[in-house]
């Protein structure tokens, strides 16, 4: 449902992401409310595990998030490419980050409901980050 830039800030001079609905959804108030839930869930969470939202808003009908750049790989890409069993002391430590975060997100009310590979980032120094709050429910 978004594009996802890299881009430079040039206020404090460092890379961020910028995830940017398509074209496509501008219309639809169904995904124009998913975007926006995205931003406020993830915007109100603050932890080591999860990506960073340092900016939301819309510019001439262009919906915005601006967030912390993550250098790594996605969980997926690490399952693929590996094909075949993650070293059980490394799955064990990634699964804690994971729920760690998602432990931070459940004490702020906010339900992740999409947790799967896809949306899990591993930095390149081994950390967890949880993102893509785009079907949060705040309960």
């Amino acid at each position: 449902m978004a594009i996802v830039y890299k881009a430079r800030d040039i206020v404090l001079n460092r890379y961020v992401a910028v995830k940017v609905l398509r074209d496509e959804f501008t219309t639809d108030e169904e995904f124009i409310k998913r975007f926006e839930t995205e931003a406020q869930s993830a915007a109100r969470l603050t932890h080591a595990n999860i990506v960073s939202i340092y900016d939301v808003g819309v510019d001439n009908g262009i919906y915005y998030i601006v967030m912390e750049l993550i250098q790594g790989k996605t969980l997926k890409e690490i399952i693929v490419e590996e094909q075949g069993p993650l070293p059980w002391k490394w799955s064990v430590n990634v699964a804690i980050q994971i729920a760690q975060a998602l432990e931070i997100a459940h004490r702020n009310n906010i339900i992740h409901r999409d947790i799967k590979p896809h949306n899990i980032i591993i930095t390149e120094d081994g950390v967890a980050k949880v993102t893509d709050f785009g079907i949060a429910k705040a309960v």
